[in-house]
């Protein structure tokens, strides 16, 4: 139970896909203009990360290692044509608001990542746990970003307008630069933030 929850909160802090191995950064600073784009891309890739962590988990034994990348290409793209094509018939404005980066999930070095280093490697139960914790990681990150650039851009949370009097939102923070800029600072912060809590603790370990 122990490694199973250091599974899942690997993908959280200690390997945060965005914000410590920095990949899957093209779709995180495309579609975070609103929190609603940015809520639909997390759980897209995170129901594509968590059924290719699991289908690839338990056919990691009778895949051949030479051709093992093409087969992990076909659940991926499996998955993602689902979360298409689930899209598209449920939820169309969010589908067509995301638009290509849909499909791009197939190419997502997140996905391939963890099919390759963990899910191929472990066990059924370890690859869920990596898979959520991934998933989950991505998520809050994505509704970090988009609402700070929704809110400093827009001046709204999911399309509701502030009530605040007299606020000029920055439209900068809606546009490419702004989310360079954002991604950026949150880089910083998380870094320096979790850097210090392990300098607290090999300082109250030494002691």
């Amino acid at each position: 139970m122990k490694q199973l929850w250091k599974d899942f909160m690997n993908g959280i802090i200690t390997e945060n896909a965005v914000l410590k191995l920095m990949i899957g950064l093209c779709p995180v600073l495309a579609v975070s203009t609103t929190v609603m784009n940015g809520i639909g891309m997390g759980f897209a890739t995170t129901f594509v990360l968590l059924g290719s962590n699991l289908t690839i988990a338990l056919i990691r034994n009778i895949v051949p290692k030479e051709i093992r990348i093409p087969i992990f290409i076909i659940v991926i793209a499996t998955f993602v044509i689902i979360t298409d094509l689930s899209m598209a018939a449920y939820f169309p404005g969010l589908h067509k608001a995301l638009g290509i980066f849909i499909p791009l999930i197939v190419v997502n070095c997140i996905i391939m990542g963890r099919a390759e280093a963990f899910a191929s490697r472990n066990t059924l139960i370890r690859s869920i746990a990596d898979g959520l914790g991934m998933g989950i990681g991505f998520i809050l990150i994505l509704i970090l970003l988009s609402g700070a650039r929704e809110l400093l851009g827009k001046g709204t949370i999911l399309g509701v307008s502030l009530p605040f009097d007299g606020f000029e939102p920055a439209l900068i923070m809606i546009l490419p630069p702004g989310a360079f800029f954002a991604i950026g600072i949150m880089i910083a912060i998380f870094n320096n933030l979790f850097k210090l809590k392990s300098n607290g603790g090999h300082k109250h370990g030494s002691s």
